[in-house]
């Protein structure tokens, strides 16, 4: 079996080898000068140190997992192998197919992804969007490959990737900060500091988790927790009142979104 080309073995990069390595779908040829320990003792995976090493060859598919400031300069070095016609799936954010084309050719097969660090350790969601040059077998291949970050969900507009990024790339850091405020507010409640956190972390994780095995509405979960005239409904009362908590994250999105959109000029 030909083998998948990984350029950036870091956290992302690193998530997707291990899945693909636990799944099957090796072997790999992974781009990373300075590859962690756990990732050295994996079966299946060669390292390079850098682009100009890869071996020649023909390669299912190329999957870019670099930063941006590390692709922009280098992506012109990878059009001999985007010029072979395989999927090129890159998760470098704000870098767009427009650059992309333009470095490896308007034939190439390009497909783009944002996941969320969740991914990780594979609970993850990706949005996806294919270039004007990406097949149904292109869009399968990178389903497949993008499996082992968790979740996937298709944009039929690049632009939507600029939306995914607000809300689930930069979500998880939007969570981490609730549970942040929600500890500091048990702090000023009379908990003490690691007690607040510890109550914070699990009922974030805990309420997580509910979501992820009951197929309800999270409005729905919501209205289940909270008692008409209750504690729950007098905390309510507060984050959604005019100008609260759904005000702020729709602001928040929105700079987010703008951020990305600035990013990817």
């Amino acid at each position: 079996m030909r083998p998948i080309l990984l350029i950036g073995a870091g956290r992302m990069g690193g998530a997707l080898l291990r899945g693909w390595l636990k799944g099957g779908l090796g072997p790999v040829v992974a781009v990373e000068p300075h590859p962690s320990p756990v990732l050295k003792k994996l079966d299946g995976v060669a390292f390079v140190p850098g682009i100009g090493d890869i071996p020649k060859g023909r390669y299912r598919a190329g999957v870019v997992a670099l930063k941006p400031q590390i692709l922009k300069p280098e992506a012109a070095a990878l059009k001999p192998v985007a010029a072979t016609g395989i999927l090129m799936l890159s998760i470098a954010a704000g870098v767009n197919t427009k650059f992309l084309h333009q470095a490896w050719g308007k034939e190439a097969h390009i497909v783009r992804a944002m996941p969320n660090t969740p991914g990780s350790i594979g609970c993850g969601i990706t949005g996806v969007f294919a270039g004007p040059g990406a097949a149904a077998k292109d869009r399968k291949l990178a389903g497949n490959l993008l499996s082992a970050l968790g979740e996937t969900v298709w944009v039929e507009k690049e632009s939507l990737i600029d939306a995914v990024t607000a809300v689930s790339g930069s979500g998880p850091a939007y969570v981490f900060a609730l549970v942040e405020t929600l500890a500091d507010a048990g702090v000023k409640a009379g908990l003490a500091p690691d007690v607040a956190m510890r109550l914070a972390r699990a009922t974030v994780v805990g309420s997580g988790a509910l979501l992820a095995v009951d197929p309800k509405p999270a409005a729905d979960l919501r209205r289940d927790v909270t008692s008409p005239g209750g504690t729950t409904a007098a905390a309510l009362d507060v984050l959604l009142a005019r100008g609260g908590f759904p005000a702020l994250l729709k602001k928040a999105v929105a700079a987010a979104k703008k951020r990305a959109k600035e990013l990817g000029k």
